[in-house]
């Protein structure tokens, strides 16, 4: 009998010698080193945990076996690709909204016309009617520009009398080179005007015809 007892101590004492041997093994394999750096990027010590004051710093993990197993980067590298990340979402969401435009517009220019002839025929009726107001315009720059010039010359007459010029004069003046002014600056904003809606043409002719599967007018000019 005190065989058997003293039997059954030794395999519970070899039980619990393998299970303590078994956590030790346990504890190893799963045991860590994190090694962290300075604001310069060196690595200035290792330990279980680092360190509060070198926590905002780039740090690594590695196991038992020294391999690497995590990696994680300064508060400022942080900082630097989050800011890169957004730049780069900010681009890609640029892209898409200019993509879905340019998608609507070749829809409606699909939908509008039949054939390239037809956009050089609207864009010809577009043009004349600005052409008709362009002369329209330039007449009456032409007016103020003679009523300037004649005001301009009485003024000049009066100014070598040698007599005060009279503020009705001045006043003259000044109206009929505002009002020349203005008219200037409606002829060459018409002007901007007819070079748009021909650029803007040209664009949607070149587009439809590459949209129908021919060459673009501006690749065939470079040809």
């Amino acid at each position: 009998m005190l065989e058997k007892q003293q039997w059954c101590v030794r395999t519970i004492l070899t039980g619990i010698a393998a299970l303590t041997l078994l956590a030790i093994s346990a504890t190893t394999v799963n045991a860590k080193i994190i090694c962290w750096k300075d604001a310069a990027g060196k690595v200035i010590g290792c330990g279980d945990r680092v360190p509060p004051e070198f926590r905002q710093n780039e740090s690594k993990t590695l196991d038992n076996r020294g391999i690497t197993r995590e990696t994680s980067v300064s508060t400022e590298e942080a900082a630097r690709l989050k800011e890169e990340a957004d730049k780069k979402a900010a681009l890609k969401a640029d892209d898409d909204r200019k993509l879905a435009i340019q998608k609507r517009q070749d829809t409606v220019l699909i939908n509008t016309y039949t054939s390239a002839k037809e956009i050089d025929q609207r864009g010809a009726r577009e043009l004349q009617v600005v052409d008709a107001q362009l002369i329209q315009m330039k007449n009456s720059l032409k007016g103020a520009t003679g009523v300037h010039a004649g005001v301009q010359k009485r003024h000049d007459a009066a100014a070598k009398s040698g007599k005060p010029v009279p503020d009705a004069l001045n006043d003259e003046l000044q109206r009929t080179a505002a009002a020349q002014s203005r008219a200037e600056g409606r002829v060459a904003d018409m002007e901007k005007e007819k070079a748009t809606i021909v650029a803007r043409y040209a664009e949607q002719k070149a587009r439809f015809i590459e949209l129908k599967g021919g060459v673009p007018a501006a690749a065939s000019a470079k040809k």
